[in-house]
């Protein structure tokens, strides 16, 4: 894998901070992708031929970003053949919510897989994974990831909680403090 899998755009540079979780994340498995700003509002014919070109140069999946009325992941989903996931941003005013709407309410026909407002490296991590229908290292790689996730998860047991905290766990993760 050498040539550009993934194209990570944005409407802004300003974008930019909020879609780099995205990027450390396939750079961390291995996988090239491309970043560039098009947008839907002030760049309608470039965000269009990028959309529609995007397949012919071998990109598999597209991640987009977008704050505000976040038009761009649901016109680059229109225009291309490729999957789409929108990255919703969070912006002063509504804190993202009018983002993410934005991206999730597409029709019928028009799909953008939809990650949590800010949610880059969930994006690249769902970026991954759908190459893995293609590319089984990564598949493995990913099984890997998981695997060293537990590492990273913090531990209850060793916190204080109430006798009267309702627990629902399977006896094989221990029993109660």
């Amino acid at each position: 894998m050498t040539a550009p899998l993934v194209g990570l755009i944005m409407g802004s540079d300003s974008d930019w901070p909020t879609v780099e979780p995205a990027a450390e994340v396939l750079d961390e498995f291995g996988v090239p992708f491309e970043v560039g700003v098009v947008s839907a509002h002030r760049t309608p014919e470039k965000m269009l031929d990028y959309a529609k070109q995007a397949h012919t140069r071998g990109i598999k999946v597209i991640v987009a970003c977008a704050g505000g009325a976040a038009h761009l992941p649901g016109m680059v989903a229109a225009a291309t053949p490729l999957p789409v996931i929108g990255i919703p941003r969070a912006l002063k005013d509504l804190e993202g919510l009018d983002s993410l709407l934005s991206i999730v309410q597409m029709p019928a026909g028009v799909p953008v897989a939809t990650v949590s407002i800010g949610g880059a490296k969930n994006a690249g991590l769902l970026a991954i994974r759908t190459l893995g229908v293609q590319y089984s290292e990564l598949v493995e790689r990913m099984a890997d990831y998981q695997e060293n996730m537990a590492d990273y998860q913090p531990k209850i047991w060793p916190r204080k909680l109430s006798k009267k905290t309702p627990i629902f766990a399977p006896s094989s993760w221990g029993t109660r403090p």
